[in-house]
């Protein structure tokens, strides 16, 4: 890999912070972190890539996902600087 595909390959990442509550919290043994991806990463692919780092016992489909305070849908992309926070099922009484 030459010094011109470094370049290229760091350009295409982005940070994202993640925010963690409840049992991922636990699971991640965080509340949250800042962790690079590459552009176009849609937040399914997030959490696929984090839940193979962290093993979390919920899938996916029990969780919802915000992004910057919103509400997001799971095919949404995210954009470097975004926080994403995935949120378990609340039981109240």
């Amino acid at each position: 890999m030459s010094a011109i595909d470094t370049k290229a390959d760091i350009e295409s990442m982005m940070d994202i912070n993640v925010i963690y509550f409840a049992s991922l919290a636990d699971e991640a043994n965080r509340q949250q972190e800042t962790v690079k991806v590459q552009q176009n990463t849609s937040l399914t692919e997030l959490y696929e890539q984090l839940n193979q780092k962290y093993h979390f016992s919920r899938p996916q489909a029990d969780l919802r996902v915000a992004v910057n305070d919103y509400f997001a849908k799971w095919t949404d992309h995210i954009n470097d600087g975004d926080s994403v926070v995935f949120i378990t099922p609340v039981a109240g009484g």
